[in-house]
């Protein structure tokens, strides 16, 4: 990412910030929208996971100038996303997301610069995460008589 794209990335997610709680419902409705097969993923309750996204969203945006502080954090998150069942599949239609979210957001703001300067956060973010992912290993499903009695 160059210098330029980072500080687009971060001038327009300070106009973000503010309606966050409303980014995170329009995020949301929007994945489940167009990936109605991730809705299992999530909880039912879903104010604490948009809460989370908004959270982790700030916290990479803020360090995109440094993005080394916050590579062993997004590593972890793509491993965790590993036992909740999250497949490769899966990043594209939250990227998707992503843009929806920022183009209802940003209006007239959201231009082509910004919109490209996001997509190469976001490509950023999930090179890393799946990256991380594919070097977890998936949860083991325990059968039988041992799982009954140690699972």
């Amino acid at each position: 990412m160059t210098p330029e794209q980072i500080k687009l990335v971060q001038d327009s997610f300070k106009k973000v910030a503010p309606i966050a709680p409303q980014a995170a419902d329009i995020f949301y409705a929007r994945l489940f929208e167009i990936a109605p097969d991730v809705r299992p993923l999530f909880p039912d309750d879903m104010s604490g996971q948009k809460g989370k996204l908004m959270g982790m969203l700030g916290t990479a945006v803020t360090n995109l100038h440094q993005v080394e502080t916050i590579i062993p954090t997004v590593q972890e998150l793509g491993r965790k996303h590993v036992g909740y069942g999250v497949k490769d599949q899966h990043y594209k239609p939250v990227g998707e997301a992503l843009v929806y979210t920022l183009e209802q957001g940003l209006g007239d703001d959201f231009t082509p610069e910004v919109k490209e300067a996001w997509i190469e956060t976001y490509m950023t973010l999930q090179g890393v995460m799946t990256a991380a992912a594919a070097e977890a290993s998936p949860p083991v499903e325990k059968k039988g008589l041992l799982a009954r009695m140690f699972g």
